[in-house]
C-alpha cells in the first residue's frame, strides 16, 4: 500500500509538472517539459538505486557514493577544462564527448578505488570512508586553487556547471544515459535476492553460498556507472541519495530490496519533479533545485549522525 501511495503521488507530481501553467502549443510544451521530466526520472532512479546498493554493501545507512569524492572530482574536471582550455571551450566542446569522458573518468577511478580498498587484504569500511574524504578534499582543494587563478568572466561560466541543473539537457545525452541506466537496472534486477542475503553481513552471506567478492565487485561497478552517469548528465547532488534512501526505509519499515529500491526511486521522483514544479511556478527560477535538496539532505545527514551518537 505504501508503494501504491508513492506511485500515485509520483504520477500526480508528473501530471502537475507537465500541465501546470502550460500556455501555447502543446507540441512544444510536451517536448520541452518532457525532456526535463525524463532527465529527472533518470537521475532520480540512478541516485536512489546507487545509494541503496552502496548502503547495502557497506552496511551503513549514513553513507552515500558521494563520500568517495564524485562531486569533488566532477568539479575538478570542469575547473581543469576552463583553466587549461578556456571558458569558450567548455561551452563549445561536444557535449556527447564530454559526457562520455566525464562518466568514464569518474567511473573508472571510483571502481579502482573500491577494488583496492574494499576487496584487498585490509578490507575496512573506515579505510574506504577515510580515503573518500581524503580524495574529496584533494580534488576540492585543487579546484579552488585553479578557480582563484581564473578571470571573473571564466569563473562565472564555470559556476553554472558546478550546480545540478535540469534546464539545459541534450536529448542525445538522454538517449545514451537511458541505455546505460536500463542496462544497469536489468543487471541489478537479477541480484535482488542476493542483495537481501548480502545485507545480513559478509560472513553470513558467504556461509549461505554467495560469491561475496564477485557480487561486491559487480555492485561497485553498477554504483560507479549509475553515479557517474547522473553526475555527468546534470551535475552533483551530494545528499539527495541519503535523503531518499532513508525516507524509503522509514516509510516501509523493511530492508527487503524488492520494496526499498522502488520506494527510494519513487520518493526521488516525487522530490525532483515536485521540487522543480515548485521552483518554476512559485519561486520563478530564483534558485537551483540542487541547492534546496542539498540543504534538506544536509540536515537529514546531521540528524542521522545525532541519532546514531545517542545510541
Amino acid at each position: 500500500m505504501v508503494l501504491a501511495g508513492l506511485s500515485a503521488a509520483a504520477l500526480v507530481a508528473v501530471a502537475v509538472f507537465m500541465t501546470l501553467g502550460a500556455k501555447g502549443q502543446w507540441d512544444f510544451i510536451l517536448a520541452f517539459r518532457g525532456t526535463k521530466l525524463i532527465s529527472m526520472v533518470l537521475v532520480a532512479y540512478a541516485v536512489a538505486v546507487s545509494t541503496v546498493l552502496f548502503q547495502t554493501v557497506t552496511q551503513n545507512r549514513i553513507l552515500t557514493p558521494s563520500v568517495m569524492g564524485f562531486d569533488s572530482l566532477y568539479a575538478a574536471i570542469q575547473t581543469a577544462v576552463v583553466f587549461f582550455m578556456g571558458a569558450h571551450q567548455l561551452s563549445t566542446f561536444d557535449p556527447r564527448l564530454r559526457f562520455v569522458l566525464e562518466a568514464l573518468i569518474m567511473g573508472s577511478l571510483s571502481l579502482l578505488l573500491f577494488r583496492w580498498l574494499f576487496l584487498g587484504r585490509r578490507r575496512s569500511l573506515h579505510l574506504v570512508v577515510l580515503a573518500g574524504v581524503v580524495f574529496g578534499v584533494f580534488f576540492r582543494s585543487l579546484s579552488l586553487l585553479m578557480q582563484r587563478l581564473l578571470d571573473p568572466n571564466a569563473f562565472i561560466v564555470l559556476q553554472d556547471q558546478l550546480f545540478a541543473s535540469f534546464n539545459t539537457i541534450d536529448q542525445e545525452l538522454l538517449v545514451i544515459s537511458g541505455i546505460i541506466v536500463v542496462a544497469a537496472s536489468i543487471v541489478s534486477r537479477q541480484l535482488i535476492a542476493r542483495l537481501d542475503v548480502l545485507a545480513l553481513g559478509r560472513d553470513v552471506a558467504i556461509n549461505l553460498g554467495v560469491d561475496y567478492r564477485r557480487l561486491v565487485m559487480l555492485l561497485f561497478a553498477l554504483i560507479a556507472i549509475l553515479v557517474s552517469v547522473s553526475t555527468a548528465l546534470v551535475g552533483p547532488v551530494t545528499f539527495f541519495g541519503l535523503l531518499v534512501a532513508n525516507l524509503a526505509y522509514q516509510a516501509l519499515g523493511t530492508d527487503r530490496h524488492r520494496y526499498t529500491l522502488p520506494a527510494a526511486t519513487l520518493i526521488a521522483i516525487i522530490a525532483l519533479v515536485g521540487g522543480q514544479t515548485i521552483l518554476e511556478r512559485v519561486f520563478g527560477f530564483d534558485t537551483a533545485l540542487s541547492i534546496i535538496i542539498e540543504f534538506i539532505g544536509g540536515i537529514t545527514f546531521m540528524l542521522l549522525l545525532y541519532r546514531n551518537l545517542k545510541r
